[in-house]
């Protein structure tokens, strides 16, 4: 036998739970961290919070997958999706229907799981597809389904999946699973154990044609959410991307066995870290409000318009710095017009400096 599901004892995994104990007591504080820093965020930066992490997790979700998407588009569908946005701007298909699962896992996240979700949310991340068999329901080729990586004369198996005929009963069983853990039901279990085992019970199934490493994150923050009774808003997919090799060798490290403590450790590290990032955001939209507080009457609409640039470009701001010509090219100035003004703002606070003639560089002067 090669791979999990043919093990005589599937899908019951097994764990060490002292392993994961200490991991889920600081999910739980960074939580209630993360709810008493939001009452500090304003309705409309609240606004701003959601649709800049739920574009992000967009984003990146379809990167790991190798798809790259326009973060403009997928802010403006988000945006209009929500009703923050009535603009009849056009939509790509790939950027409409990610925004559109993002904004239904949001808003849906307390509802037990169902075939009927999956396949909406299927239809919705295959939106302009027309290379598929199956959209909108589990998979019906023969074929066997596999994850390969290397040429094609002589191709590396990472994985491969239960038989299309065993689809509908393997997902019947995971939803029955997952929605008798959810608190207050059956079995309940602790939200990073749940959302482990359900991402990699999920992706051992591969229950669509395309599209299941998509699904299997928003099923992990569904289950996050369900455990904390809000939505998360973790930069989940976020995290994962910038360590995208390690996420793959744990799914294939796990992927031949039963025992998964280290992937379930693996997996709740990479939360924790997830959540550090939406607060390290959030701290940014505070300082974001106070300075503007701060500016307030102070700028010409040449130096708004780069500033509100600057904190678009989020926590890490632009990569190397804001330098004279990048205020330039924004401001549509003159070099003469914007040292004036790039001195000004540093005389008010808005701007710091380092280094000097032509290394010389600017970031917003917040914590």
């Amino acid at each position: 036998m090669k791979w999990n599901w043919q093990k005589y004892d599937w899908p019951q995994f097994t764990y060490e739970k002292s392993a994961l104990a200490d991991l889920e007591a600081r999910f739980l504080h960074q939580s209630g961290v993360f709810l008493g820093a939001l009452k500090h965020v304003s309705v409309e930066d609240n606004d701003t919070l959601v649709v800049e992490l739920m574009s992000t997790e967009a984003l990146k979700t379809s990167e790991i997958e190798g798809e790259i998407l326009n973060r403009d588009s997928l802010q403006s569908s988000i945006r209009r999706n929500f009703g923050l946005d009535d603009k009849n701007q056009k939509i790509p298909p790939a950027e409409q229907g990610i925004a559109e699962m993002m904004v239904d896992l949001y808003k849906t996240f307390n509802k037990p799981l169902s075939h009927e979700q999956l396949f909406a949310w299927h239809k919705m991340l295959m939106k302009g597809r027309r290379d598929l068999h199956d959209v909108g329901a589990y998979r019906t080729h023969e074929d066997p389904m596999q994850v390969v990586s290397g040429p094609v004369h002589k191709p590396r198996v990472h994985f491969e999946a239960p038989p299309s005929k065993a689809t509908r009963r393997e997902m019947t069983q995971f939803i029955k699973w997952l929605n008798d853990t959810a608190p207050g039901r059956k079995n309940p279990l602790s939200a990073l154990t749940r959302a482990g085992i359900a991402h990699l019970h999920y992706v051992c199934i591969h229950p669509f044609e395309d599209g299941n490493g998509r699904i299997g994150r928003a099923i992990a923050e569904k289950a996050l959410s369900q455990c904390l009774g809000q939505p998360t808003l973790i930069a989940l997919s976020h995290t994962i991307q910038e360590r995208k090799k390690i996420y793959y060798d744990s799914l294939e490290k796990n992927n031949k066995d039963i025992e998964i403590t280290d992937w379930l450790v693996y997996f709740a590290n990479t939360i924790l870290e997830a959540q550090g990032y939406t607060q390290k955001l959030i701290d940014f939209l505070i300082e974001k409000s106070k300075l503007y507080e701060k500016l307030r009457g102070k700028m010409n609409t040449r130096q708004e318009k780069v500033i509100a640039r600057l904190f678009r470009e989020g926590p890490e701001g632009f990569k190397g710095g804001l330098s004279a010509e990048k205020y330039i090219s924004i401001a549509k100035t003159s070099r003469a017009t914007a040292t004036r003004d790039l001195q000004g703002l540093l005389e008010i606070g808005a701007l710091q400096k380092t280094g000097e003639r032509k290394y010389t560089r600017y970031s917003l002067r917040i914590k």
